[in-house]
């Protein structure tokens, strides 16, 4: 017989029995969990879900000979006391993959494999994640119904890579499928869990933060992994409690999001009017997260999160809670780490700002973190507004030749100072009109707040406020989309305008509207350049 041999990274530890009276060779699942107490499985214990498959009757999919992967909650995460009365025929059929026979190490993250449940009605999907030392198990409903509620749960693998007859057997901490845990209850669940690092930061540090959240019927936690948490700069800031508890508040909002909610109100979904509210507003005073999808080369995408000029890439989506979703994230929002050119660079918003100031050299000073910046900085759409009311000069903009008055268009959005203006600061400096020194002249503007149903009437009466804008000009009055983006060296608020002036427009020659549809063209090949 031609033979094969296959070089492994780790012993592969035989099923053996500790009972001489009953031997146990080569057994399949069912085998394995009848004879689990004779078996060395160390403290854990498989009882009560084996109690289930044999009350359900469904021994016959642990005893079918094929290649598959089961699933095996130990007895330790049946609680609380109502949870095993949850494991119904469609959970246990939901804890074995059909076809596959997954060992921890080879078996690549974050690839979903369809379980036993997989029909018109429930859909059951299942993936591995691994933090450090530890892998774990992910089941995502992405079909449910009244007893089997959509989202992930989450479950470690206590003891894995079990070989059985008829395939592979990991003991998990808790039953898949199993939505009866609050918000809290998820934080707190394992100390040596994925996000066990933020709930103890906001245990010592965040005062009622942990109520709040638990008593919100509707919740949506934006969790750092705990390798987050071990950056040099969230380990600085844990200096400063107040700045602690703002941070936190950034971190959840009171509704729930879906990771397809969330894909909805990206930043590409923005309208061209720019009037939309964009962002959804977060527990912090006045602060909003801000989504994006990224497409990959091979049609994945990959869903990102902003807050407080941070952007964090979510890498573990829907997980399920009785009052809300955890997505676990790969930074801590509000804790800046880029400069204002690095965040220029990154953000999809403002693809054209930073492709017109490379002309020049413009964004090569936002690089300096001896200096202050506070940049007023236009989003893409906004420079579609102004190529259609300023055709021949917005065209000139994009052109090589004339990068200089590129530049000096740019040098009125920036100012450099001593310090960082918010929005909040600025607000507070005057009611009347500021005066700012840009890089080219002087900016004169005026501060206003405005409510969710307002359209830039200061003489309406106001619900909560929840936003900014800019009186420049007289009666030119300009939405801060974004506000205080905040980076290692200064503050980027993101504008629905251009800052043209009438001198401006007057650059050469005049306006032409056959220049339109090729000047669109050019500004929407620099966002897709970028």
């Amino acid at each position: 017989m031609i033979q094969v041999l296959h070089i492994i990274n780790e012993v592969l530890e035989p099923v053996r029995s500790n009972s001489a009276e009953t031997p146990i060779y080569n057994p399949n699942a069912f085998q394995f969990l009848n004879q689990s107490e004779n078996l060395n499985l160390g403290d854990h214990r498989v009882r009560t879900f084996r109690q289930r498959i044999v009350i359900e009757k469904k021994e016959s999919v642990f005893r079918a000979e094929g290649r598959f992967t089961f699933f095996i909650p130990v007895d330790e995460g049946f609680k609380p006391i109502p949870r095993p009365q949850k494991i119904d025929k469609q959970v246990i059929d939901g804890h074995v993959v059909p076809n596959e026979v997954l060992f921890t190490a080879p078996t690549p993250e974050n690839t979903e494999y369809k379980t036993l449940v997989f029909s018109d009605n429930l859909k059951v999907i299942v993936s591995f994640l691994k933090v450090h030392n530890k892998v774990y198990v992910q089941s995502n409903t992405l079909v449910g119904d009244s007893n089997h509620p959509n989202g992930a749960v989450l479950a470690e693998i206590v003891k894995g890579n079990i070989p059985v007859r008829n395939g592979v057997v990991h003991l998990i901490q808790r039953p898949l499928m199993v939505v009866d845990t609050t918000v809290k209850d998820f934080l707190e669940e394992k100390e040596d869990g994925p996000v066990y690092k933020f709930y103890e930061i906001i245990r010592d540090f965040g005062d009622d933060t942990m109520n709040t959240i638990n008593y919100l019927r509707e919740v949506t936690l934006f969790a750092p992994s705990n390798e987050a948490l071990e950056e040099p700069g969230v380990k600085q800031m844990l200096q400063d409690k107040k700045r602690i508890r703002e941070i936190l508040k950034l971190h959840y909002v009171k509704q729930k999001l879906t990771l397809d909610n969330i894909k909805n109100k990206s930043v590409s979904q923005i309208p061209l009017s720019g009037k939309s509210n964009l962002g959804v507003a977060t527990a912090a005073d006045r602060k909003k997260l801000y989504f994006n999808v990224v497409q990959g080369p091979r049609g994945n995408q990959t869903v990102t999160v902003e807050g407080g000029g941070v952007n964090a890439t979510i890498i573990t989506a829907n997980i399920a809670a009785t009052n809300g979703i955890i997505h676990i994230i790969d930074r801590l929002l509000g804790v800046p780490y880029t400069t204002v050119f690095d965040k220029l660079r990154t953000d999809p918003m403002l693809n054209s700002t930073y492709f017109l100031g490379q002309r020049h050299n413009f964004n090569d000073q936002l690089n300096d973190t001896t200096k202050r910046f506070t940049y007023f900085a236009p989003h893409d759409d906004a420079w579609v507004r102004a190529a259609i009311n300023f055709p021949s000069t917005v065209k000139k903009l994009f052109m090589p030749e004339f990068s200089y008055y590129t530049k000096q268009i740019l040098e009125r959005h920036l100012v450099i100072a001593d310090q960082a203006y918010t929005m909040a600061k600025l607000r507070e400096m005057s009611n009347d009109t500021i005066k700012l020194s840009t890089v080219r002249d002087t900016l004169k503007i005026r501060i206003k707040e405005y409510g969710e149903n307002e359209k830039y009437d200061e003489n309406a009466i106001r619900p909560e406020v929840i936003g900014y804008q800019l009186e420049w000009q007289g009666n030119k009055k300009i939405r801060v989309v974004r506000p205080d983006v905040e980076c290692t060296n200064g503050i980027i608020h993101v504008i629905d305008t251009v800052l043209f002036k009438d001198s401006d427009v007057h650059v050469t020659g005049g306006a032409s509207l056959a220049t339109l549809a090729p000047l669109l063209i050019m500004i929407l090949i620099a966002k897709w350049q970028l």
